[in-house]
């Protein structure tokens, strides 16, 4: 399986450490928007090419797929350009930053019938997916999930500390996660409110925001997200279930009571992104339709386009 990696930044390099543990997997160009960059982590992970332009990296007949860490508002055009291009896609979350551009990528994927994945990687998470394991196994019924997601942002940075090139967004980003996690778990969303603080006057996106779902099932969610926390970062899931409680920390998961549960045999590695990635390639070589394919997340953005609606009213 023949790689071409899109965005050479802090998480590109988390899926490039992640395909160097999959068998079979090579990496063939590195795609990034400044040439010396995309040729420094071509050095580093083996890939014979290294260019600043897609097109070019979708044009060599020794790619099979491609995976975009690009920013957000190329996602869908760049994933349609490569299923155009007869490429299977992984696109990092969030698919889109609109309804409409959401539904444009599922219509592609179902005219040329490739593998089209999104990144949604909490489905991947041992943590997550020990407790989806619990109510797929009828031993646990989702009442509520709380969800904090909380970072200290005052300028366009990545997860290094490195300057951005576009702005990140709580709604169609960071939300996104608890959304089809959501869904996910407790079932087809019904209702979904949004409410959001002040403009940042810089960067033009609100800083905090709060948001409240309730599933099919009856279970209900409160997410709360914010770029002021000044304080442990990251996203912390509550589980609150009808036989027990769990607290997921990406990778990692302890009861109610903060005592840890072992989910190191949930799957191959404790990577979320590997996990991830050897499912995308998984679902290639098997000719099926992955988890987190285009089609299952599809609905998250459905409700993301609501809430947008709401927020603008």
């Amino acid at each position: 399986m023949r790689i071409a990696l899109a965005g050479a930044g802090a998480f590109g390099e988390k899926h490039l450490d992640g395909l160097q543990r999959i068998d079979g997997v090579e990496i063939v160009s590195i795609v990034s928007r400044r040439l010396e960059q995309a040729q420094a982590v071509a050095e580093k992970y083996g890939a014979v090419h290294a260019t600043t332009e897609l097109d070019e990296a979708l044009a060599r007949d020794d790619v099979d797929a491609v995976i975009l860490c690009t920013p957000t508002q190329m996602h869908a055009a760049q994933a349609i350009a490569c299923m155009n291009a007869g490429k299977h896609v992984q696109v990092e979350i969030p698919l889109a930053d609109s309804w409409a551009d959401s539904q444009a990528v599922l219509a592609k994927q179902q005219e040329t019938g490739l593998t089209c994945m999104v990144g949604h990687t909490r489905r991947f998470n041992p943590s997550h997916q020990y407790v989806h394991n619990e109510i797929t196994g009828g031993k646990l019924n989702i009442q509520q999930m709380d969800v904090q997601t909380y970072f200290f942002r005052r300028q366009n940075i990545n997860a290094k500390g490195e300057p951005r090139s576009w702005t990140d967004h709580l709604l169609w980003h960071h939300a996104a996660h608890t959304v089809d996690l959501f869904a996910y778990q407790a079932g087809r969303i019904v209702e979904a409110h949004a409410m959001q603080g002040p403009i940042h006057p810089d960067l033009g996106i609100a800083m905090d925001m709060s948001i409240q779902l309730k599933s099919e099932s009856g279970a209900i969610c409160t997410l709360s997200l914010s770029f002021n926390n000044d304080g442990p970062l990251g996203t912390f899931f509550r589980y609150i279930g009808d036989s027990a409680t769990y607290i997921a920390r990406y990778d990692d998961l302890v009861n109610g009571k903060e005592e840890p549960i072992d989910v190191s045999n949930v799957a191959v590695s404790m990577n979320g992104i590997e996990l991830q990635d050897r499912e995308f390639i998984a679902a290639i070589r098997e000719g099926r339709e992955p988890n987190s394919s285009v089609a299952q997340v599809l609905d998250c953005y459905r409700v993301l386009g609501d809430l947008e609606k709401q927020l603008g009213a």
